[in-house]
């Protein structure tokens, strides 16, 4: 038998105000996307916003369903969109935010397992890394280099 180690490197940032000012222009869009959110079940709204490589910035919010797996995540809502209205663009960064009703969230929130999955796809895609900004609703914002920074053992097209 043999052991493996895996090891993560996440940027911590104290606040919006210590991100670079394109970073956190975005942040500022996943924060007013978070606010339109639809979420009356969980009562947990999330905001993400990408920057694409051609001056466009997409925004997505959660939207909820009933039937709880009818529902999407704010990422895939934006990543998703991105890629249908503007398929040859890269995706540059993205900003994600989270806020319970509640409670305040002041932990750096990461994408959950699904939305993880669908962004390492346009990672394979593009050829190219996404940054990824988290956070909850403030507090420290984490950045990730890339979500296979997050998501090691990448489930990719080459396993088919």
């Amino acid at each position: 038998m043999k052991k493996i180690k895996i090891e993560s490197f996440l940027e911590v940032f104290e606040s919006v105000d210590a991100l670079p000012e394109t970073i956190s222009a975005l942040m500022e869009t996943a924060f007013e996307a978070r606010e339109k959110a639809y979420a009356p079940y969980s009562n947990f709204y999330v905001g993400a916003a990408l920057l694409l490589n051609n001056g466009e910035t997409i925004s997505g919010n959660n939207q909820e369903n009933a039937a709880y797996p009818s529902g999407l995540c704010a990422e895939r809502t934006a990543i998703y969109y991105a890629s249908a209205k503007y398929p040859h663009a890269k995706m540059v960064a993205m900003a994600i935010t989270a806020r319970a009703k509640e409670k305040v969230t002041t932990t750096p929130i990461p994408p959950c397992g699904s939305c993880r999955q669908a962004i390492a796809e346009y990672e394979i895609k593009q050829k190219s890394p996404i940054p990824l900004y988290f956070m909850g609703e403030r507090g420290e914002v984490m950045k990730s280099d890339s979500l296979e920074n997050l998501l090691p053992f990448l489930f990719t097209a080459d396993y088919l």
